[in-house]
């Protein structure tokens, strides 16, 4: 019985050293200086509160970074993304109404030990186009895809043509994070679902029914360019937003969708861009990329 007593305690105290060791890993380490870097996607355009700093980049004090920031505990947190950057707004600052945002690489420094990128979008002007161009196309033809028909020339699709340069530029801006911040964890992060993949919603997503399934490819090939990057980094690593994101798409009820519809919202979010909803949702999901 001794015997008995003396090995079952030894499996009781193995237990609890695996379990105390589980428990420290899945633990997101103590970062010092968090920098968030990207486009409007990562600012979060009329999301309440906004920054000022300047007021033109629609920098809310609820997106992804600041939410990320306060549960972390981070000791210094800087946020400098700006609805409308692209790539080159990484080494060049960015008009904006009513100021400047500096070129968002000034921010990081060699003991920044935290970078998220989500940037990508805004290059070739991908984004803006389809907006501005498919709803317009509807019309013409309600039930087809019209506006994937438009941007087909010889068989050639020539929005996701574009992505290859995307893909090249976002690898160059992962390498300038390296060379400013060699000692941080960079995160790219991906591009949220916006169309649903089944059903319409035209009132909400004013596209031609088969022009969604056209614009969520494009959107798949966007963010599968951002994971090519990263993977030819070789040194940072890809957060999917796009897979979490399922369900939650623009044609979702409130509280549910994580991304607004056509309609300019002045206190919940811009066309076409994440809610307050969607940017907890991301940030749960990139908690977890850290643990």
């Amino acid at each position: 019985m001794r015997t008995i007593r003396i090995v079952l305690a030894a499996i009781a105290a193995l237990a609890l050293l695996l379990s105390t060791a589980a428990a420290a890993s899945a633990a997101p380490r103590h970062y010092r200086h968090y920098v968030a870097l990207g486009d409007s996607y990562t600012s979060g355009p009329l999301i309440p509160l906004p920054r000022l700093d300047p007021f033109g980049c629609f920098r809310s004090t609820s997106n992804y970074p600041s939410m990320l920031a306060s549960s972390l505990a981070v000791d210094r947190f800087t946020d400098v993304s700006c609805g409308g950057a692209d790539t080159s707004n990484m080494t060049k600052p960015q008009s904006v109404p009513l100021g400047q945002n500096a070129p968002q690489f000034s921010a990081l420094r060699s003991d920044t030990d935290l970078v998220t990128l989500g940037i990508g979008g805004n290059d070739s002007g991908l984004f803006g186009t389809l907006v501005n161009t498919c709803p317009t196309l509807r019309d013409s033809d309600p039930t087809g895809n019209p506006c994937q028909r438009h941007f087909t020339v010889n068989g050639v699709d020539t929005i996701k043509a574009l992505l290859p340069k995307t893909q090249a530029s976002i690898q160059q801006v992962l390498a300038g994070i390296r060379a400013r911040s060699p000692h941080a964890r960079v995160l790219a992060i991906g591009y949220p679902r916006i169309a649903p993949a089944k059903g319409y919603c035209p009132n909400v997503l004013p596209f031609a029914n088969g022009d969604y399934a056209w614009l969520s490819s494009v959107e798949e090939a966007l963010n599968a360019a951002v994971s090519k990057a990263v993977a030819a980094d070789g040194r940072s690593s890809y957060v999917d937003i796009y897979t979490p994101s399922f369900g939650h798409d623009a044609c979702q009820p409130p509280g549910v969708a994580w991304i607004n519809g056509k309609d300019l919202n002045l206190l919940a979010a811009a066309p076409y861009h994440p809610l307050y909803a969607g940017m907890a949702g991301e940030t749960k999901v990139i908690r977890q990329h850290l643990r």
